[in-house]
């Protein structure tokens, strides 16, 4: 099949969605399958790549975030799906990318090509609830961006189906009424992910920079700089847990609130930010050698970090349901209510006293049992899409 992603989130300097979308080139032909990128950038080129291609469309900066661009008008976009005639059509945002893939009239004479709508994140936790969800409860700021859902089953109407990537998701996604939800569970780069990988002379090394020695805990933290990812409230978290036992924080990642981030982490004893990782086994070396992996994010729409720590034989301490809870089975991690920093660093000194070897056992087999590899992520993707076309012709 050709299958265009029309994918506004795609960008050089971009996270998880880069990512992903660099996997997905790489694993298309090994599916039979050729992939071209449409995202927004600095100015009109192609890029080849194996796999397929990216064509950028110049594109403004998305005012929020440098690292991102927005599109803007539609023909340039659909100039280039009339180029293609795909057969298959992926929207990758629920903004104008989304709309822009929605909206392509086709060609003339042409049956209309199958649309899929692959959701990437849910607005309303990532800002709304993660702003108010404290004061107000989840459920009430669900109803309060109850416009919202609408302008969702409007989007969703468009296409042919929706892509998720945990089933938790399609649940939540599924009581707003929005329709043909398929589950398509993300990867984990397994050859690179192992808890063999656990260091002590690494763990030594992290707890030293933190200022503590051996015998202190290490937990660690990984994600973008973003308010979803409520890294301040786990460094309030670990400072309150320190009056018990001496624990050190090693905070990995980058994004937009970094200089916020680092006043926080002056002002507790022992937290140290470390900036981004992109060597995966050299993630996985960290993650493996603290004695566990703290998440803040309660917007999570599948949680590749807690999946990777999972693999990497790492206990968790997470926001209790969600994505971020499916992950979370009694022999392996503990929670807290979603953005409480006495109730999570309650769940921390639970789990510090518990067992580092069970834990790790507990981890491993909860990879080994749910968590896919990339390419049965894909493989599972692309059946889906496969499915669909047949279907609409």
């Amino acid at each position: 099949m050709k299958i265009v992603d029309v994918c506004e989130f795609y960008s050089p300097t971009g996270g998880g969605v880069k990512r992903y979308v660099d996997q997905k080139l790489a694993f298309a032909p090994r599916f039979g399958h050729d992939i071209t990128i449409i995202a927004p950038g600095t100015h009109a080129h192609i890029e080849e790549r194996a796999g397929g291609r990216i064509h950028w469309v110049k594109a403004p900066l998305l005012p929020l975030d440098a690292n991102y661009r927005m599109f803007w008008g539609a023909a340039e976009v659909w100039k280039i799906l009339d180029d293609i005639a795909p057969d298959l059509i992926e929207g990758s945002s629920p903004w104008r990318g989304g709309w822009l893939a929605a909206r392509w009239p086709g060609l003339k004479g042409s049956a209309k090509a199958p649309r899929m709508l692959f959701l990437h994140s849910d607005p309303v936790s990532v800002y709304p609830q993660t702003f108010l969800g404290g004061w107000l409860g989840t459920e009430r700021v669900d109803r309060m961006f109850g416009w919202f859902w609408n302008y969702m089953r409007r989007l969703n109407a468009c296409y042919d189906g929706a892509i998720v990537t945990n089933p938790v998701m399609a649940e939540r996604f599924a009581s707003f009424r929005l329709k043909n939800i398929e589950v398509a569970p993300f990867g984990v780069a397994r050859e690179n992910f192992g808890a063999g990988a656990r260091n002590m002379v690494l763990r030594e090394q992290m707890l030293a920079t933190c200022g503590l020695g051996p015998e202190a805990s290490l937990l660690v933290a990984v994600g973008r700089h973003h308010p979803e990812k409520r890294i301040p409230m786990l460094i309030e978290a670990v400072g309150i847990a320190q009056k018990t036992r001496p624990i050190g924080l090693v905070i990995v990642g980058d994004g937009f609130m970094r200089k916020q981030i680092e006043r926080h982490a002056a002002r507790v004893p022992h937290v140290r930010v470390v900036g981004k990782i992109t060597d995966s086994s050299q993630l996985c070396a960290v993650m493996a050698s603290a004695d566990a992996l703290i998440h803040g994010s309660a917007a999570e729409t599948f949680g590749l970090v807690l999946a990777e720590a999972l693999c990497s034989g790492t206990p968790l301490i997470v926001p209790e349901g969600g994505a971020s809870g499916s992950f979370a089975a009694p022999g392996h991690a503990e929670t807290y209510p979603a953005g409480n920093a006495a109730e999570a660093a309650a769940a921390i000194l639970r789990l510090l006293v518990r067992d580092r070897a069970a834990l790790t056992a507990a981890a491993s087999k909860a990879a080994a049992d749910s968590v896919l590899t990339v390419e049965q992520h894909f493989e599972k993707l692309f059946a889906i899409y496969e499915r669909v076309v047949r279907s609409t012709r």
